[in-house]
């Protein structure tokens, strides 16, 4: 078990050496301020990002829904299996439709079928929340939504500023959750939306692995966000389920950010 480190040290954002690449669940869509009512395409795709590297096949989520104002819309009837191009291989993706009516903050919800990874043994889960919000109206961005794991956002998800701090808080369960270790990952080559393929790597992996994180006593981290795009977080084992089919389970929460250049 990791140790719990104080929050002044979680602050400063520690950079760990990782053996793999970061497994990453998203729930993509490229325009998260929408100033126009509409619907919003979404592709959930499970995936090495940063590099541009393997994707994995995934199964037919278990829930795909968004949170409104803490009204649940299920979007599990719009899902459409896809065929995912990644730079060295193609995976299994869905492709999903939120009807965007009402200003304010929508919080996008995939709860993933567990993944066997054969390289180590284990079935990762990984519950995803991404945001968009509709007319500038700041609503229910901060709220949790009662996940068995999540992690709930300190600086509105949709427009962090490129340069400043981005804080999240680990729960499991709706307690919060210390020493969890987090991993951080860029979105380098984000999903073109007509061809279900990856676009040129804007980055290219870090040196030494995988950027991480600790959460604090209070399950607080927090991140210096370098540069514009999308930004993912990922609380690996945070949640309450350990095991699926008989074999270990890592049940991580995993949010997405937004993250934007003055102009």
């Amino acid at each position: 078990m990791l140790k719990t480190l104080s929050a002044s040290l979680i602050a400063a954002t520690m950079l760990l050496s990782s053996a793999a690449q970061a497994h990453f669940q998203l729930a993509y869509t490229p325009e998260v301020n929408l100033e126009k009512a509409g619907n919003v395409p979404f592709k959930l795709i499970f995936w090495h990002p940063m590099e541009n590297g393997h994707a994995m096949d995934m199964g037919k989520p278990n829930a795909f829904f968004a949170v409104f104002k803490d009204k649940k819309i299920d979007l599990m009837d719009s899902l459409k299996p896809i065929t995912f191009k990644g730079e060295s291989n193609e995976a299994a993706a869905f492709e999903g439709t939120l009807k965007a009516k009402r200003n304010g903050d929508y919080i996008v919800v995939v709860e993933p079928a567990p993944y066997y990874e054969g390289s180590e043994d284990i079935y990762i889960q990984q519950i995803t929340k991404s945001y968009i919000n509709k007319g500038g109206i700041p609503t229910n961005w901060n709220e949790p939504v009662g996940l068995k794991t999540e992690i709930v956002p300190l600086n509105k998800p949709t427009n962090i500023l490129a340069g400043s701090t981005f804080t999240g808080r680990v729960l499991t369960n709706g307690k919060p959750v210390a020493g969890a270790e987090i991993e951080i990952e860029y979105l380098s080559a984000e999903p073109d939306m007509e061809t279900n393929a990856a676009t040129e790597p804007k980055a290219g992996g870090m040196p030494g692995g995988a950027i991480v994180a600790l959460s604090d006593d209070n399950g607080y981290f927090s991140f210096g966000i370098p540069k514009a795009g999308f930004w993912g977080f990922a609380a690996l084992g945070s949640g309450p389920d350990t095991e699926h089919e008989g074999k270990e389970l890592s049940q991580d929460a995993v949010i997405w950010i937004r993250a934007y250049d003055v102009k």
